[in-house]
């Protein structure tokens, strides 16, 4: 069973010049907020987390995990659940450039539990939906399409350039 994290100092690895470290991690991630709606990881996920030293100092480092999000469908307002595969790297090396200072790594600690919140979120789809091919909402009555099934339909509003002919009365 992987250890529970939230946060991990590096330095306690005592990694020198070239050498590198793989942990499996449990790290609770943060629910998120899209467009008004709530989105929550089912519980902690299992991190994959890659150390490696640098030679000129710092670390690479890469973040992996799979994650089920529970949330509303974004096209029918059904519940989804969707797994959401995520792949993340961060360089840091102090002193050699904003580019390439992590905001996740403050005094050789790293902030996990921020930086995988911050990568699912860069993981997720453009829409998170029940299905992928879920129809969504009726646009006239708001009924969700999935359920409606084949025979749903409206009758076609009156073409509004007849208006004036329809006030007519031939009596």
């Amino acid at each position: 069973m992987a250890a529970r994290a939230d946060s991990f100092d590096l330095g306690r690895l005592a990694l020198a010049a070239g050498e590198a470290r793989r942990l499996a991690l449990e790290v609770a991630v943060d629910p998120l907020e899209l467009s008004g709606e709530r989105y929550a990881p089912a519980g902690t996920v299992t991190a994959d987390l890659s150390i490696a030293r640098m030679t000129a100092g710092g670390y690479s480092l890469r973040l992996g995990f799979l994650a089920i999000l529970d949330g509303p469908c974004m096209r029918c307002l059904g519940p989804a659940r969707r797994d959401v595969r995520v792949d993340a790297r961060e360089i840091d090396q102090p002193g050699q450039g904003e580019e390439l200072d992590s905001p996740y790594v403050t005094g050789g600690v790293l902030d996990l539990r921020a930086w995988a919140r911050d990568a699912l979120a860069l993981a997720l789809p453009a829409q998170v939906a029940c299905a992928d091919d879920c129809p969504g909402l009726c646009p006239e009555c708001g009924v969700a399409l999935a359920g409606a099934g084949p025979d749903h339909r409206h009758e076609a509003a009156p073409d509004p350039r007849w208006a004036a002919l329809r006030e007519l009365r031939l009596e």
